[in-house]
């Protein structure tokens, strides 16, 4: 669907500097409708001299009268008078206009959206009448409060051009609402207010006192009055509640003439936050000790190892001992990292190092180099992958290079998207032509084989090298190029998915 900025870049000659006081306004416009009790329709005079609908917001505190979105639609014949109107004045307008869909006329009460001193646009208040209901005390507040605003926006001085940070979760009308005179003194509290003061300990009548002679924290207010902008902030009031508080201060000739301040509880958001991080801390922990318990236990069977005198046992030790710390590398690598996803290269990073520290000697040289990052990946299949990459790397020194042969090199190719691409790419002496991995009975390629089978539920195929393949991992290819190269491919979405 179109945006506003959309619609108006089509439709009119409207500058970069005016859309983005009108998407400012939509940003912020909820809270005016909350207060209007009515439905907000926002309109721009298009090229075509026709009237078009841009943008649309519902109250949260009264019922709609409209069931569907009109944005992208044009105003009928009733309503371009009204629109007309008001934009021609540059004042308020109102009347009585007929929309499809509704049985009864509804009313419509425009506002010019005035910016830098010319009316860019029109937005609308529209209800259907009550005939016989008298409004109660919060109604007639906030009726006086959509008043003021109305003011603003005709006047264009709301909304301001200073970015009003974390507005879009700031208190919303229905949390608790507190109408201030210009000193600062509070001449109406809602009910929800009251309620937000008693859980803070502060029981007296908080009407004709200021914030700070009741005990409660004024900064937002101070701020607001002073800067004449909207603020936003955040505190503890007492020793166990935390609340967000929001300041509009209402601007009449530069001047401030009164403001309102939204006020919501948020204390159990916030505790919850802190079990959350409570929660990742003690994960984070777990995974720190499980890698020391995996070091000692590399520690003891290098000890182990040093005692052994058949060669096979030695080796077999040996492997073990790498595939452990490979395990152990991820769990420090998830220590480091809050959440359930973890930075791949940064554990691919380790893992080559590992390789080289464990394959390579002066008998056997070999380069190892990493191409790519591979994203983030679940926590879930750090683990699987990181000893399948390992074995793959073991794989190919062993395979690849025997000792005495000339230097050669290992490239780790990845990339990252719905899958994870992982490409080992040597130019060693290369498989046969007819490899197939399911017949191979080596330890490590049986559980690179499992793995990737069952809990990676990936593809893996590993086949002689091209000398496309040597190019595209940036090592020499000539008529008599030999290598091996293993194409590995792993979905990365939630288990679930």
């Amino acid at each position: 669907m179109s945006s506003l900025t959309d619609f108006a870049k089509a439709h009119t000659d409207l500058d970069r500097d005016a859309i983005a006081h009108l998407n400012r306004l939509v940003s912020e416009w909820g809270m005016v409708a909350d207060f209007c009790f009515a439905d907000l329709l926002l309109y721009l005079p298009t090229r075509e001299g026709r009237w078009l609908t841009v943008a649309q917001v519902r109250p949260a505190t009264g019922q709609t009268i409209f069931a569907t979105d009109f944005v992208g639609t044009f105003a009928n014949d009733a309503e371009v008078e009204v629109l007309a109107a008001c934009h021609a004045l540059g004042a308020t307008a109102e009347g009585d206009v007929r929309v499809e869909g509704l049985a009864d006329e509804s009313r419509m009460f425009a506002v010019p959206v005035r910016f830098d001193g010319n009316v860019i646009a029109v937005l609308t208040k529209e209800w259907i009448e009550q005939v016989g209901r008298r409004p109660g005390e919060l109604e007639r507040v906030y009726t006086k409060i959509s008043e003021a605003f109305v003011s603003m926006i005709s006047s264009g001085e709301f909304p301001t051009a200073e970015r009003v940070g974390g507005s879009s979760a700031a208190p919303r009308v229905g949390d608790g609402v507190m109408y201030l005179d210009r000193d600062g003194c509070i001449e109406f509290a809602s009910p929800n207010a009251n309620s937000a003061l008693h859980r803070v300990g502060i029981q007296s009548t908080p009407v004709g006192m200021k914030l700070a002679e009741l005990g409660f924290h004024d900064g937002p207010v101070r701020q607001a009055y002073e800067r004449q902008v909207p603020v936003i902030e955040e505190f503890e009031q007492g020793a166990e509640t935390t609340l967000l508080c929001r300041c509009v201060p209402f601007v009449e000739g530069g001047s401030v003439v009164g403001g309102v301040l939204l006020v919501r509880d948020v204390t159990e958001l916030r505790r919850r936050d802190r079990l959350i991080l409570s929660k990742d801390a003690t994960i984070r922990e777990i995974h720190h000790r499980v890698k020391n318990n995996l070091q000692t236990i590399s520690s003891l069977l290098r000890l182990q190892a040093r005692r052994l005198t058949h060669p096979e046992a030695v080796a077999a030790v040996g492997e073990s001992v790498r595939r452990i710390r490979t395990i152990a590398l991820v769990h420090e690598a998830l220590s480091r990292e809050p959440g359930d996803d973890v930075t791949f290269i940064e554990i691919v990073r380790p893992l080559v190092r590992l390789a080289e520290e464990g394959l390579q000697s002066s008998d056997r040289p070999v380069r190892f180099s990493v191409e790519g990052d591979g994203g983030r990946i679940p926590a879930r299949i750090a683990t699987p992958l990181s000893v399948v990459l390992t074995e793959l790397l073991q794989n190919a020194v062993e395979h690849g290079f025997g000792y005495g042969d000339a230097s050669g090199d290992v490239v780790v190719q990845l990339t990252h998207g719905e899958q994870l691409g992982i490409r080992v790419v040597d130019n060693g002496r290369g498989v046969s032509s007819g490899f197939d991995l399911d017949l191979a009975t080596g330890l490590g390629l049986s559980i690179v084989r499992t793995l990737v089978t069952t809990e990676l539920a990936g593809s893996i195929v590993i086949e002689p090298a091209t000398a496309a393949d040597l190019e595209g991992a940036g090592l020499p290819a000539g008529e008599s190029s030999r290598g091996t190269v293993v194409a590995l491919s792993v979905p990365v979405g939630d288990a679930d998915d």
